[in-house]
């Protein structure tokens, strides 16, 4: 086996780690509301999520296309293609580490940008400014994560005073049996809304790293096998759950009722398919987020956190830059190693212990304070800190 098939296989896996985290990073994203109102067990929710995400991965493939090139300048790398490979294998390892962060401190950011942001500053890193296709960013990135909050939160405003406006007459027994029924119907279109937008990144990825091995051309179509290891890489990674984030967006931004979850979900769903039709890498965590917000906007009476969302913005306007650092920071860790050495290869395993023993890290200090399942839907006790809506016996909500 030549070196450069065992980089590209490193690579490829390391793609699939990051659709892993992509997963359960954004299972609250068409889940939570399901769960903080008891419209679906937890654990139902999070299984029904994984099967449509898997679905979905198949629908589309325009987000891939983007992904795979709209971003990096292919021009300026196509006579180096180890030097395309180590880009978009610090790319993954940038958006890893900040998804892995994030999830740690329960802030639901996009896992979206996250990658964006790897790939960003690895090949500004590795080719300065003109190696990354600016008007891609611009007008399928930057222009959708700007507008996607806005729009979803008053789609979802006008959605849910209409709901309550409409639905007034009704019991509120019957309300609320009626609007778990619907919101298990919107919570599940998010889910495969989800599939057919967040798993085709990851796709766009690999489609790179073949290109840089010159196992693929250009202008070919994403292979089948490529199409459904990521599928299962992001539908495994949603039934794992990511129980820390669902809990700040269930619980954290709004105290949700019925028919404002099927409001939500409603909302984000039909931006979200409507964004993977035309091939805009959309995050569905803004959409989600501002569909949220929204649902409480439109609910006379509704009490909506302004502390937690304003960290939870911040949060958004850093992972861009964070990522890209982090993409930036590695991509000279590992080429200069390579230049030292002489290899060829040693940089790329040095960059993947460190990624391997960060995750490592994070997660084992994840475990002093665990969220999952049973404690997902505890009372929220905003705190002031970071780790904001502790559970109480000093298990966090994150």
């Amino acid at each position: 086996m030549t070196t450069e098939l065992i980089i590209l296989i490193i690579v490829v896996l390391t793609a699939l780690a990051f659709d892993f985290t992509n997963g359960f990073h954004d299972t609250g994203n068409a889940m939570a509301t399901s769960i903080a109102t008891g419209a679906l067990k937890p654990k139902v929710a999070v299984t029904l999520s994984a099967v449509l995400n898997l679905v979905g991965a198949f629908l589309s493939v325009e987000v891939a296309k983007t992904v795979g090139k709209g971003i990096v300048n292919l021009d300026a790398v196509s006579h180096d293609n180890s030097g395309l490979m180590l880009i978009v294998f610090t790319g993954l390892v940038g958006g890893i580490l900040w998804n892995v962060l994030t999830w740690l401190l329960g802030l639901p950011s996009s896992s979206s940008h996250a990658l964006f942001g790897g790939l960003i500053g690895a090949a500004m890193a590795a080719l300065g400014t003109s190696g990354v296709q600016w008007s891609g960013v611009m007008s399928k990135v930057v222009i959708p994560a700007v507008m996607a909050p806005f729009v979803a939160g008053l789609v979802s405003t006008v959605g849910t005073w209409l709901i309550y406006r409409i639905s007034s007459p009704v019991s509120d027994a019957k309300k609320t049996s009626g609007f778990r029924w619907g919101q298990v119907c919107t919570a599940s279109l998010v889910s495969l809304a989800h599939g057919t937008n967040d798993a085709q990144k990851t796709m766009g990825v690999i489609f790179l790293a073949l290109l840089a091995a010159g196992e693929i051309d250009p202008s070919a179509d994403i292979p089948f096998w490529v199409k459904a290891s990521c599928a299962l890489a992001i539908a495994l990674g949603t039934y794992w759950g990511g129980w820390r984030i669902i809990r700040t967006l269930g619980k954290g931004l709004v105290e949700i009722d019925t028919p404002q979850g099927m409001a939500a979900e409603g909302s984000s769903a039909a931006i979200i398919l409507t964004s993977s039709h035309f091939g805009m890498a959309l995050s569905t965590t803004h959409v989600a987020t501002g569909s949220i917000l929204g649902s409480g906007l439109g609910r006379k009476g509704a009490e909506v956190r302004w502390g937690i969302a304003g960290r939870m913005v911040v949060a958004w306007l850093i992972t861009l830059p964070a990522a890209g650092a982090i993409g930036a920071s590695t991509w000279f860790i590992g080429h200069y190693i390579n230049v030292l050495t002489g290899s060829g290869w040693l940089g790329e395993l040095v960059v993947f212990l460190i990624l391997v023993g960060f995750c490592a890290w994070m997660y084992l200090h994840s475990r002093r304070a665990p969220v999952d399942s049973s404690n997902v839907n505890a009372d929220w006790e905003d705190n002031g800190s970071q780790d904001a809506g502790s559970i109480k016996s000093s298990k966090v909500g994150a």
